[in-house]
C-alpha cells in the first residue's frame, strides 16, 4: 500500500467510534431479593444498588447483565429454585439480602462469590468464619447488632413510660437467628424493669390472636424483630398495633411510613449503595475472603408523630429534635 493510501485508512479508521471498533466485554452477576417483584422497597434497595454500581462505571445492558430473581419470604420453594437457577448462570458474583436467601445460595456453590447487603449475624449463621477474615465465598454488610434492642426498649420507654410488659414478635423461620436479639431482650428488660415476652409467629394468621393477647393486659408495649417476612407484613402489624393502641419500636423506617410509631435501625439504602463498591472490587478481580465484612455506618431514628397523637402519647422534646425524622 502507498504511504498516502495508508494515512488516509488509518484516518478513517480513527474516525470510526470506539464502540464500533471494540466490543466491550460485558460482565454477569445475579441478584436474589427476599421479596415479590413489585414491593416498592425492595425495588428501592435495587435501584439504589444500581446508582451505586453506575457511579462506579457499571451500566446494564452496556458493560454488565443483571440476572434478577423476586423470591418473597415465605416461599421457601421458590427461593431455592432461583438460588439454583442463578447459580447454573454461572455469573461473576451474586448478591443477596436475608439470611435465607444468603443460606439458600450457599446450599448451591461455594465457589461463585456471594455479597450479602443486609445479614445479620452472618457468623452465627455460617456465613462467614469472622467479620476480618471470612474466609470463604461470601462477604458483605451487616445491619445492626444484638445492643439494638436495648436502645429499642429505651426510645419505648422515653415515649411511653407506663410501659411495663414489652413483646418482641418474630417470624422463627426466617428470622433462624432470633437468638441473636432474644438474649439481650430479656437482659435490656431486666434493664429497664419491664416483663419481656416472647412471640414467635410463622404466620400471617397468627398476627391478631398474638398482638389481642398482648392488648388485654394493661401497660404493654410491642417491638418488632427485624426479619423479611415482617418488613413485608408491616401493613398488617402497624395496624394491628393501633387498633390496640400498643406503643411499638419497629427496625426499618419503612415501619414508620406506614403508621408505625418509631423506627431506629441502620439506613438499608445506604447499605445498597456501599455493596456496590464491593461489586466493583469482585469484578475487577478481588476475592470475598480478602473483603472485610462491614458494619453499617448510618442510622435513622423516624417517629410518627401522627401515630403518637392516636395512641395518646407526648414525644419529648428532646426526643423530637435529636430524630432523623418526624412524621406529622
Amino acid at each position: 500500500m502507498r504511504r498516502r493510501d495508508f494515512i488516509v485508512a488509518l484516518g478513517g479508521t480513527a474516525a470510526i467510534p470506539l464502540a464500533a471498533r471494540s466490543q466491550e466485554r460485558v460482565r454477569r452477576m445475579g441478584v436474589l431479593m427476599p421479596y415479590a417483584e413489585s414491593d416498592p422497597d425492595g425495588r428501592a434497595f435495587i435501584a439504589a444498588f444500581r446508582e451505586g454500581l453506575q457511579k462506579l462505571g457499571w451500566t446494564e445492558d452496556r458493560n454488565i447483565r443483571i440476572d434478577y430473581r423476586w423470591a418473597p419470604p415465605g416461599d421457601a420453594k421458590l427461593r431455592q429454585g432461583y438460588a439454583k437457577e442463578l447459580v447454573a448462570l454461572q455469573p461473576e458474583l451474586i448478591l443477596t439480602q436475608s439470611t435465607p436467601t444468603t443460606t439458600a445460595l450457599m446450599q448451591q456453590t461455594r465457589t461463585i462469590p456471594i455479597v450479602f447487603a443486609q445479614a445479620i449475624d452472618p457468623v452465627g449463621s455460617g456465613f462467614v468464619a469472622s467479620f476480618s477474615q471470612p474466609g470463604g465465598n461470601v462477604t458483605g454488610f451487616v445491619s445492626m447488632e444484638p445492643t439494638f434492642v436495648s436502645k429499642w426498649l429505651e426510645l419505648l420507654k422515653e415515649v411511653a413510660p407506663h410501659v411495663n410488659r414489652v413483646l418482641i414478635l418474630f417470624n422463627p423461620i426466617t428470622a433462624t437467628y432470633a437468638e441473636y436479639f432474644l438474649n439481650p431482650f430479656k437482659a435490656a428488660a431486666a434493664h429497664f424493669n419491664v416483663e419481656a415476652i416472647t412471640a414467635p409467629v410463622r404466620d400471617t394468621s397468627e398476627f391478631t390472636s398474638t398482638i389481642a393477647a398482648q392488648a388485654r393486659a394493661p401497660n404493654g408495649g410491642l417491638v418488632v424483630m427485624p426479619d423479611t417476612f415482617m418488613n413485608t407484613h408491616r401493613v398488617e402489624i402497624t395496624s394491628l398495633a393501633a387498633r390496640y393502641l400498643l406503643p411499638a419500636v419497629y427496625p426499618y423506617r419503612i415501619f414508620a411510613e406506614v403508621g408505625g410509631l418509631m423506627a431506629y435501625a441502620n439506613d438499608i439504602l445506604d447499605n445498597y449503595r456501599r455493596v456496590a463498591m464491593y461489586a466493583d472490587r469482585i469484578l475487577n478481580g478481588a476475592k470475598p475472603i480478602d473483603l472485610p465484612v462491614q458494619a453499617p455506618v448510618k442510622f435513622h431514628l423516624v417517629i410518627n408523630l401522627k401515630t403518637a397523637k392516636t395512641l395518646g402519647l407526648t414525644v419529648p422534646p428532646t426526643l423530637l429534635t435529636t430524630a432523623d425524622e418526624v412524621i406529622e
